[in-house]
């Protein structure tokens, strides 16, 4: 804000705070995001000075109670299993279960060996991925803003930071042009025509669509790009998204997230890390995610800044996150079964990714697609050859009762997360009849 008598106090304090300790960081923040602050003094931070000290009775509380819990029907009630009234009805942080935040703090720092005991924020409750990206843009852009991606991406990074919020996307090409694997040089040409000026790249691994996780050579070499452009003077906000973490299909793999290390990479790259249980845990309608930043100068109160604003967000426009699905996320994170009952899961996306390998590459179909390098996640991309891809997938639908997505003029994405073993052979066999009929040949 170019006048900073406007600003509320509390955003001022959380500006401070930035000012001092990470004046950079201050700097990436979007209008709104300086704006922005969590109102710890008003009426949520009443009630929970009342829930201390209200011993004899509490009249703060934007609930009904009965019986010292939650109000609630008994048609209701009756479909959950294992939870108390008040993991359920009750409101939740807007920040999100204190105890939900800190045990998945503890998992991250455990699959991000890389991140040692280097300070982090601590996770920030999201309605799911998606609004943790729409946190993000809500924070970091504004209209005009420039955003890098390579050009397999998923749609809604457009509707959030585009269409919502007027910021710009530029591409790179993702694969190299033989189609061996990540795009290094074109990724690093990309964030070199921005030398100077603040950008938000967004990196998603495994990858919707492609399917396609980096090696760790690629890792180091994404790493060593983006700390090289931070420390010529770009300002980087990396949004680090790792919905599909965990399901990976192939040794070579990196099986760690970038965030393990773009946290500690450099002052002027922020790391925030977009992850959540949707896919991990299988829970896609728990609408269950975090938000999490890591930066090189990072200290106590500079993250409790950005967590503050991250809230205040929330604050502003949802609230709160369901309590419920915190409170089974929870559950399932600490249950000695959790860790045997997911790899169970993964173990039969990778026997599926396999027999995918084989199909899609078989020799007959070698005039309709190239495929595209895959080893993770829930999909897998062909580019088809002289054939329109969305006029294919319309025939593929409509021909053979297969639905596909079609991406751009060539590309056409199978989701073989939903596919049994046995339907694979019979859709890229459709596919390729699809393909054939569209090319009139």
């Amino acid at each position: 804000m170019s006048n900073a008598s406007l600003l509320h106090p509390l955003a001022q304090t959380a500006n401070d705070a930035l000012a001092k300790d990470c004046p950079v960081v201050l700097a990436m923040l979007s209008e709104r995001g300086k704006r922005f602050f969590f109102p710890a003094k008003g009426i949520l931070a009443q009630g929970a000075e009342a829930k201390q000290k209200a011993k004899t009775a509490n009249a703060t509380v934007g609930i009904a109670t009965e019986n010292g819990v939650p109000m609630h029907l008994a048609c209701i009630h009756k479909y959950y299993q294992g939870l108390t009234p008040s993991e359920i009805y009750d409101y939740a942080p807007s920040y999100g279960k204190p105890e939900l935040r800190a045990a998945w703090a503890k998992k991250q720092r455990a699959e991000t060996p890389r991140l040692g005991t280097h300070p982090l924020s601590n996770p920030v409750v999201t309605n799911a991925l998606t609004h943790g990206l729409g946190l993000v843009g809500d924070l970091f852009l504004d209209p005009g803003d420039q955003a890098l991606s390579s050009e397999l991406m998923w749609e809604n990074y457009n509707l959030s930071w585009e269409t919502r919020l007027g910021a710009q996307f530029d591409y790179y090409s993702f694969f190299d042009e033989k189609l061996t694997g990540f795009n290094v040089p074109g990724f690093t040409a990309g964030l070199a025509k921005y030398r100077g000026k603040k950008l938000v790249v967004s990196l998603n691994f495994p990858n919707n669509p492609s399917g396609y996780t980096p090696t760790k050579a690629e890792a180091d070499a994404i790493a060593k790009a983006l700390t090289a452009e931070a420390e010529a003077g770009t300002k980087l906000v990396v949004v680090v998204d790792d919905a599909y973490y965990g399901m990976f299909y192939d040794d070579a793999c990196e099986t760690e997230s970038l965030f393990g290390r773009l946290a500690s990479a450099s002052d002027n790259l922020l790391a925030v890390k977009i992850d959540g249980a949707t896919k991990e845990e299988f829970v896609w309608g728990l609408r269950v995610g975090f938000i999490t930043f890591g930066v090189k100068n990072g200290t106590a109160a500079a993250y409790k800044a950005l967590e503050d604003k991250t809230a205040g967000v929330i604050r502003a426009y949802v609230s709160n996150i369901s309590n419920p699905g915190q409170s089974v996320v929870l559950k399932a994170i600490g249950d000695a079964d959790f860790r045997k009952q997911q790899a169970e899961k993964v173990a039969i996306l990778r026997a599926r990714a396999s027999v995918v390998a084989k199909e899609c590459r078989r020799p007959e179909y070698a005039d309709c697609w190239d495929v595209y390098p895959f080893n993770s996640g829930y999909f897998m991309c062909l580019r088809l050859k002289d054939a329109d891809a969305d006029t294919v997938r319309v025939r593929l639908l409509d021909d053979h009762g297969v639905g596909t997505i079609s991406l751009g003029k060539r590309e056409l994405r199978v989701a073989f997360s939903c596919l049994a073993e046995a339907q694979i052979p019979g859709v890229f066999s459709s596919a390729a009849k699809a393909v054939r009929a569209v090319r009139g040949k």
